[in-house]
């Protein structure tokens, strides 16, 4: 009726009112028609003073003499400087200490007594089910000859994650009990999430030099944003009646905060671990790069003579960790709040602490410290065997349709290089009026404004060029998950059969670290560009198929049934009603595509990826503070712009709500 009374009032008023109120009803044209007016103003000037082609030199900085100097002061003092020698130097002997305590703890429990505590505990978390997948999976890890390099990397990984978990909690209590520290936290939380993993090892090894603690504190700095995020958002949504009860009582602000507000934060604080965890896992196999050791190490060295066998005999124990990790932490959030710590659950407990001591007992009484020599499982030769059969059939010369080289070097030549070009050869300030408009459009003026400085702050940088060759990389690498991601989640939304059988494969590939995608695609692609867009689309397209089969199957059923009610087909059911309904879950999935592509992309640059990827790499290997920094600030203002584009503010979808 309102939207009626509205037509009516825009028919019958005067031409200038009903262009008015057109141009309400359709604000993303409003804003267009503003831009173009601007850009009409602007765009002339800007030519005629800086010229349209690349970004004008005239407007770049130069900081590659103020890092060189930071770089070489850094190096020549860090051996010296007071500094390095009494806070640095004790963090480092902490870490290095801390590490070596857990591990040879774990390796006093002995291969049994670890498999038989990770199955108890997720026995007294999850169930016997995921206490049996717990076992198993230890059991595989020294099956597979890696019960060593699992040791090292959980060793590394429970250091690193209390540090996380302590520093996300004071991070996030501070936020959650303060307005105006959550708003100075959150532009840096959001900056740290957008940044790839890769870029924050370069002034970690700067600092630490190569090693454990470098690798520690690299893995730290990652994981410690969910875990502040999620504790200051859990602090921030506590029931106000609850909070008002407790305050009502006398309470002091310490005893809200131990009474009411973590208890009823409890699931965000266990969720905010959950995530902690999995970044941390995924980050300490990165950083084996700068010598952390363990799975990511062995992953590291296949990596680097393309040996699929070893690096799937490592990689699958990653894998393990990461589901029995992420399984038990994701049970204990579920679990929050609704059983009570009563007798009968410290009895639990306390019985699961006496069985893993009992097995820990016998295990060391036979003498098994170590998993032994002779029950091992080797499956690096055949694995590469398979491979080379798979390069030799499919590599090339497959009549008709060609082979994975061939495919690799058409998607290169047919839409990386057009991309790429295409946006080389863009006028700087049309990039930016793109940008702004696409920005604006699914956000406000802020949101726009973000965009665009985040967008000309790469310019700044001197890297435009660079920029725009991984951002073509990001585009086409995105555009094939989300054609690949929505059609797999369309079928899995419409069948529960079908559903079921991409979750453990999906499981898997979330799981899974992004360095381990490199090493199929290069054996199957070869290196360049197109294999690092190949494995950033394979580590996408799992969130993506999730997001988009969740938000389509949580369509209000009575929206559904109406359109079933009024004959429409399965196609129209999907394209005029789920589509529509599901539009926030949808702009998510494409939002989480394109951060967890650029990642990837980044990472790419070990295999020849080029543009800012390899300028990351080349800092790292080199030593060299000013390239790798330059180059990491572009892909975090990247990242934010990409961000700013693809999702719309809040107050944008209340509105289409």
């Amino acid at each position: 009726m309102a939207t009626a009374q509205a037509t009516a009032r825009t028919a019958s008023g005067p031409p200038g009112s009903r262009s008015l109120a057109a141009l309400r009803d359709r604000p993303a044209l409003g804003k267009i028609l503003l831009l173009l007016v601007i850009a009409a103003v602007a765009v002339p000037f800007a030519h005629a003073r800086w010229g349209g082609g690349a970004w004008p030199g005239a407007l770049t900085v130069d900081l590659s003499g103020p890092l060189g100097e930071v770089n070489d002061w850094i190096i020549g003092n860090r051996d010296s400087h007071p500094l390095f020698l009494h806070f640095f130097g004790h963090i480092s002997n902490a870490v290095v200490l801390s590490v070596r305590g857990v591990y040879l703890a774990l390796l006093a429990l002995g291969w049994a007594g670890v498999t038989a505590v990770a199955a108890l505990v997720a026995w007294r978390t999850a169930g016997w089910r995921l206490a049996l997948t717990a076992g198993l999976s230890f059991l595989v890890c020294g099956l597979l000859g890696m019960w060593v390099p699992t040791m090292q990397t959980l060793a590394l990984m429970t250091v690193a994650v209390l540090a996380s978990a302590v520093l996300g909690l004071l991070l996030g209590l501070a936020g959650g009990l303060s307005d105006r520290t959550f708003r100075v936290l959150r532009p840096v939380l959001d900056t740290m999430q957008v940044l790839p993993a890769f870029a924050y090892l370069l002034p970690v090894v700067l600092v630490f030099g190569i090693g454990v603690p470098g690798a520690v504190l690299a893995t730290v700095v990652y994981a410690a944003p969910p875990m502040a995020r999620l504790t200051a958002l859990g602090l921030r949504g506590a029931d106000a009646g609850v909070m008002e009860a407790v305050a009502s009582l006398g309470a002091t602000g310490r005893q809200r905060l131990l009474s009411a507000r973590l208890p009823l934060a409890r699931k965000e604080l266990l969720l905010g671990l959950n995530q902690t965890i999995m970044m941390a896992l995924s980050m300490a196999v990165i950083a084996s790069v700068i010598g952390a050791g363990g799975l990511g190490d062995r992953v590291y060295q296949a990596l680097s003579s393309v040996d699929v066998g070893a690096a799937l005999a490592a990689g699958i124990p990653i894998v393990l960790l990461a589901v029995v990790l992420d399984r038990t932490t994701e049970a204990a959030g579920r679990k929050a709040g609704t059983e009570p710590a009563g007798p009968a659950a410290l009895r639990g407990w306390g019985l699961a602490a006496l069985i893993a001591a009992a097995v820990a007992g016998v295990g060391r009484f036979t003498g098994g410290r170590i998993w032994p020599e002779d029950g091992v499982v080797a499956i690096a030769g055949p694995v590469n065997t398979a491979k080379d059969w798979m390069v030799d059939h499919l590599y090339t010369g497959i009549p008709v349709i060609g082979g994975t080289a061939d495919w690799a070097a058409h998607f290169t030549s047919w839409v990386l290089n057009p991309l790429r070009d295409g946006l080389q050869g863009l006028p700087w300030w049309a990039a930016l009026l793109i940008v702004a408009a696409l920005a604006w459009t699914i956000g406000t003026w802020r949101t726009a404004l973000t965009a665009v400085l985040a967008m000309a702050a790469i310019g700044v940088l001197g890297v435009w060029d660079l920029s725009m060759d991984t951002l073509s990389q990001v585009i086409a690498a995105v555009a094939v998950t989300l054609v690949l991601g929505f059609g797999i989640a369309v079928g899995a939304a419409r069948s529960r059969r079908l559903e079921r059988l991409l979750r453990p494969v999906l499981d898997v590939f979330q799981t899974m670290p992004q360095f381990v995608y490199l090493i199929p695609v290069v054996a199957l692609f070869g290196v360049g560009r197109a294999p690092a867009a190949a494995a950033a689309v394979v580590y996408a397209l799992p969130a993506v198929v999730r997001i988009t089969t969740q938000g389509l199957r949580g369509v209000d059923p009575a929206a559904m049934e109406c359109a079933r009610s009024l004959g429409a087909t399965s196609g129209q059911q999907l394209r005029q009603v789920q589509i529509p309904l599901a539009r926030p879950a949808l702009l998510l999935a494409v939002n989480q595509g394109v951060v967890l592509v650029l990642a990837v992309v980044i990472i790419g640059g070990l295999v020849g990826s080029g543009a800012l990827g390899y300028e990351v790499v080349f800092g790292l290997a080199q030593g060299d503070l000013a390239t790798g920094l330059v180059a990491g600030a572009a892909i975090v203002c990247l990242g934010l712009m990409l961000d700013r584009v693809t999702q719309p503010t809040a107050r944008r979808q209340r509105k289409e709500s």
